[in-house]
């Protein structure tokens, strides 16, 4: 069972490997990214983030979701990380009954378009209208199981309010 997929643009870093790792009490970490899963250079910077005693599977989206439906996943409990919402929308759609929670926590703030994006979050989410789309289709497929947490001591912001809230990127 994945108990979250955390939207982090980037990644594993201290918060996510020391903090949210023991939150969560998993085992394991699953970064489904196309790009960093054909980077032999981020993938290994990864494994050198993740604590030690932990394993991590970095796996293309597509082969995440494999992953993820597999028999042998299901009594798992499995932390993934994805770069964007879209990813995290496409695991949703493809591994139903499989994702606890979506937590988008950072998003977009590295894309050097900011032109029709939107921000959401206090300036950490900034999104595309690709992003947008696929943030209304997970409300439906999740509802208030889909938020905004940067941090476990953080309240859970439900990202139906967040997307009415959202402001136009100003140029």
């Amino acid at each position: 069972m994945i108990k979250q997929i955390r939207v982090d643009d980037r990644l594993i870093h201290g918060q996510v490997a020391l903090v949210w790792s023991k939150e969560l009490n998993t085992p394991g970490i699953v970064v489904a990214n196309d790009g960093a899963a054909k980077n032999e250079s981020v993938k290994m910077t990864l494994k050198m983030a993740t604590p030690t005693g932990l394993k991590l599977l970095v796996k293309t989206v597509d082969d995440a979701i494999k992953v993820f439906n597999d028999e042998r996943a299901g009594d798992m409990a499995i932390f993934a990380l994805t770069r964007n919402i879209t990813d995290a929308c496409t695991l949703v759609k493809n591994c139903p009954g499989r994702i606890e929670t979506v937590n988008v926590a950072n998003a977009g703030r590295f894309d050097t378009d900011r032109r029709g994006q939107m921000m959401l979050g206090g300036g950490t989410i900034f999104c595309s209208p690709k992003e947008m789309e696929s943030a209304r289709e997970l409300v439906g497929l999740m509802g208030n199981n889909f938020f905004h947490q940067l941090h476990p001591a953080n309240a859970k912001t439900p990202m139906e309010e967040l997307l009415k809230t959202a402001e136009e990127v100003k140029l």
